[in-house]
């Protein structure tokens, strides 16, 4: 298990807050060990939390032109024929994934193939495991066409508390399935829409696992 880049930063800088809050804590309460000891331990679950959120696991995937691969570790929220009307401007076969607080944030793409278009648009933060949340929220969205030419969309959308989107993606690079497109923070959801007529390999709350799962069979 590894720490994730994105997680550098915010864990170095929490670790120096906490340290001075609980050096000030000690100092002016140590006098009442019951005191300093409750905010030590609160401390040290609030590392241990973070350290938890930003773990990266370590997994193998090989390559498979005619498997459609998890993009994000949760639960299947949605499973539905839509409008997508942002890239396609028809219709689409829509599979969302929820991510807790407690799930790994890393997401991965689902096939290999060339960045066709990527497109950041800002938005709400409603809850992102309701349905609204895939058009009004903030989002990401990138479109991948594989070597057989079938486009497939991944849209990457912030929640209540996750507000930060991170997307690695470059318009017209080629990527390998299995490898890292982003990372949300915070609890969130990725969309991956789909040819109508996809054979699904996912069912309605299913949990799952990135590059693990199988999400669907061209």
């Amino acid at each position: 298990m590894k720490i994730h880049r994105e997680g550098y930063k915010i864990l170095f800088y929490s670790l120096i807050t906490l340290t001075v809050l609980n050096a000030i804590i000690i100092y002016s309460f140590k006098e009442i060990q019951s005191v300093w000891i409750s905010i030590l331990s609160l401390s040290l679950l609030i590392l241990l939390f973070m350290l938890l959120f930003f773990r990266k696991p370590v997994r193998e995937t090989e390559e498979d032109a005619g498997k459609v691969l998890v993009s994000a570790d949760g639960k299947v929220v949605a499973i539905e024929e839509v409008e997508e009307n942002e890239y396609f401007n028809d219709k689409r076969l829509q599979v969302s994934v929820f991510m807790t607080l407690f799930d790994i944030h890393s997401n991965t793409y689902p096939v290999s193939g060339k960045v066709k278009y990527i497109k950041h648009q800002p938005g709400k933060f409603f809850p992102a495991n309701i349905p609204k949340s895939s058009i009004y929220n903030e989002r990401t969205s990138i479109v991948i066409e594989t070597e057989k030419g079938t486009e497939i969309m991944i849209r990457q959308i912030a929640g209540t508390v996750a507000r930060r989107i991170v997307t690695y993606a470059e318009e017209g690079s080629d990527v390998k399935q299995g490898d890292e497109l982003g990372f949300i923070k915070f609890g969130s959801r990725v969309d991956v829409f789909l040819p109508p007529g996809t054979r699904l390999n996912v069912s309605l709350s299913q949990p799952v696992r990135a590059n693990k799962d199988i999400l669907a069979i061209l």
